[in-house]
């Protein structure tokens, strides 16, 4: 038993280390990797209108409540990630024992810290807006991976990039829709921002532990969970659940299951650089589905101007 064991170990060894190369060279090809972080900007976008809604329908007013509703939402993402995992795996995905700390710290602020920010934040000010600022986080990672990943530097053409895009977000926020500035409202969202660029580093730095699907399903359930325990402590209820939000629920944890995954399996074969640029395409889809949703402002000179400074910041940030 021993001796066939041996012998079979080689040949999946290799279908393994084959199927990683295919898996990896086919997320740097580069329309791959555009379309698929496109794909993830689309359905992050698409999250904002879903927000406010989701408040609206459920009748979510308090904070604990927000955060509640973050908690199951993330929490369920998992659960879906974890069951895709474990298909894959044919069996219960596992972390080593080394990875657990870094997966658990990922969890804690690319989930819990980053959007206990993010609802509430996203409570206070319009869909179209917040999307608009979240986009700075594209920048936020450029900026950190140039001192702390090697080999992903700022370049000129980078530079000129960020500068666009943060321009595009301080534009909107000074002298957009409402030219209002609140922390309960739009300082949320920026320290959400800067959350979540410093995660995308992190990510990419422990990328290597461990699969992007174990990596991905055991941080959402883990910062999940803490959602939950958070939005209870803080009195948050949610009781008026129905068919029509329990699929917009539904919706929600697929798309940040979906987007997660691929977010993370893109930055672990790309530099961080190549992937976080792409964010500032989520204000795009987030003012559009905002407006389509929610009937909120789009066609201003001051939301066009932005989303033309973030656009032209990747454009010119990625060439």
């Amino acid at each position: 038993m021993g001796g066939r064991k041996s012998r079979g170990l080689p040949g999946r060894n290799i279908l393994h280390k084959n199927t990683t190369l295919q898996n990896k060279t086919a997320l740097q090809n580069t329309t791959i990797r555009c379309l698929l972080s496109l794909l993830c900007c689309a359905l992050w976008g698409s999250a904002f209108p879903c927000i406010k809604i989701g408040y609206a329908w459920l009748d979510i007013e308090t904070t604990g409540s927000q955060i509640l509703f973050a908690g199951y939402r993330f929490f369920l993402a998992g659960v879906i990630v974890f069951i895709i995992a474990c298909i894959a795996e044919k069996g219960i995905v596992k972390v080593q024992r080394k990875a657990i700390p870094h997966v658990l710290i990922l969890g804690f602020f690319q989930t819990t810290v980053q959007y206990v920010f993010f609802y509430i934040g996203m409570a206070a000010i319009t869909g179209t807006k917040g999307s608009i600022i979240n986009a700075s986080s594209s920048f936020v990672s450029i900026i950190i991976a140039h001192f702390a990943i090697k080999g992903d530097r700022l370049t000129f053409k980078k530079i000129i990039g960020c500068l666009l895009g943060l321009a595009g977000v301080v534009f909107i926020n000074l002298n957009g829709i409402d030219g209002s500035f609140s922390f309960s409202g739009e300082g949320m969202i920026v320290i959400c921002t800067i959350v979540y660029g410093a995660c995308s580093v992190y990510t990419k730095k422990i990328s290597h532990l461990t699969s992007p699907t174990a990596l991905t399903a055991y941080q959402l359930l883990f910062g999940g969970a803490l959602l939950i325990i958070v939005g209870f402590a803080g009195g948050g209820s949610i009781s008026s659940f129905d068919t029509k939000s329990c699929i917009l629920l539904l919706y929600m944890a697929v798309l940040s299951a979906a987007a997660f995954l691929i977010w993370t399996a893109l930055l672990k074969y790309n530099p961080v650089s190549k992937i976080t640029i792409f964010g500032c395409s989520i204000p795009v889809f987030g003012v559009i589905m905002s407006s389509l949703a929610l009937g909120e402002q789009f066609w201003s000179v001051h939301t066009l101007c932005a989303l033309a400074c973030v656009s032209i910041g990747i454009i010119i940030a990625n060439r």
